[in-house]
């Protein structure tokens, strides 16, 4: 079960090591940059090593999960999807825990993130924590079908689709009233796609989400081609529940 939290929440696309191969057990030994107007965040070394979490407990990586605090109770910077994360129960945390344990180990030292002044200051993230992370689900259950809060736990949980497809507030917040609406593209030219409102059919969802293959025949590009090394790997029954999210949601 931890193998498949693990693709889920897509942790791969981020805290693989540069260069790594896809073949095999992957290497967390991070290093991924993430350019914000914030300035630019790097994704840590994940493996269990010491310079990883090896010393991590289950708390320690339930609270990261979270509440997006280190062992040592820092406060993360939101470039960690925790505010996605934070409905992901204990058994679901404990499978994945005992998943990393399993990885192969690397010592490459996490690289500090470049975030100049104001924003270096994390004490103000606890502030930005209770302005802006949002309580309880989007859609809520009323007309849902079950496949489709399925996908929700997917979607706006563990999948953290929204941190790429709704656009962002002043403070790097993400703006709700536009949830999935689609957004700049924070790495390069063009825009991350609307989900309300795509015109696939939930089918047509499912495949592309297993293949990279749209329904014209193009194939994903940018970072939907990490997203969909993961999304390959779920169940068949995972991917129908994504697109059954999708549908259910209202139209921009």
């Amino acid at each position: 079960m931890g193998e498949a939290i693990f693709y889920q929440s897509g942790c791969a696309s981020c805290h693989r090591a540069e260069g790594a191969s896809d073949v095999g057990p992957p290497v967390l030994a991070g290093g991924k940059a993430f350019p914000s107007p914030f300035g630019t965040f790097y994704a840590p070394n994940i493996s269990p090593s010491d310079a990883g979490i090896a010393d991590w407990s289950i708390v320690d990586l339930a609270n990261s999960l979270r509440h997006g605090t280190s062992p040592e109770g820092q406060h993360y910077y939101p470039a960690f999807p925790y505010g996605s994360y934070a409905g992901i129960g204990d058994q679901e945390i404990a499978d994945l825990a005992a998943y990393l344990a399993a990885l192969p180990a690397d010592a490459t030292p996490s690289r500090a993130h470049d975030v100049g002044f104001p924003f270096n200051i994390r004490r103000g993230l606890g502030l930005w924590k209770r302005a802006f992370l949002r309580q309880g689900p989007y859609l809520p259950d009323d007309g849902l079908s079950s496949a489709a809060r399925q996908g929700r736990a997917l979607v706006e949980g563990r999948g953290h689709c929204g941190e790429c497809h709704t656009p962002r507030g002043l403070f790097g917040n993400l703006d709700y009233g536009k949830w999935l609406h689609g957004a700049p593209n924070p790495t390069g030219p063009g825009r991350i796609p609307a989900l309300a409102g795509i015109q696939w059919s939930a089918a047509d969802i499912a495949a592309y989400l297993q293949s990279g293959f749209t329904p014209e025949f193009d194939t994903a590009g940018g970072e939907m081609v990490e997203v969909i090394k993961n999304t390959a790997r779920l169940s068949d029954e995972d991917r129908s529940a994504i697109a059954a999210y999708i549908k259910a949601l209202p139209m921009p």
